[in-house]
């Protein structure tokens, strides 16, 4: 799960800066540069997903760009009742 926090946030981050620098000044270097980060989180967070066990509903959504790993997080949440230890309620 780590791996894929980390992934998805980098996936989404190089997205916004790589469209933030289509709409403002376009410059080569920021493209040359986050296109392949971007690419490259784009593939760990998909691989990422696929090696979940516990959520094969959510690895599909691992497929959409820029948000497919925060759509899985979110997919695979614990909810507040899966925290609190066994036996409590």
């Amino acid at each position: 799960m780590r791996t894929l926090r980390i992934a998805a946030v980098v996936e989404a981050v190089s997205l916004v800066v790589l469209l933030a620098n289509l709409a403002t000044v376009h410059a080569e270097v920021i493209t040359s540069l986050g296109g392949p980060i971007h690419g490259t989180s784009y593939l760990a967070v998909i691989a990422a997903a696929w090696m979940i066990p516990a959520a094969p509903a959510a690895r599909w959504r691992a497929l959409v760009p820029g948000v497919g790993g925060l759509l899985v997080l979110r997919r695979t949440r614990p909810s507040p009742a899966e925290d609190l230890p066994p036996g409590t309620t």
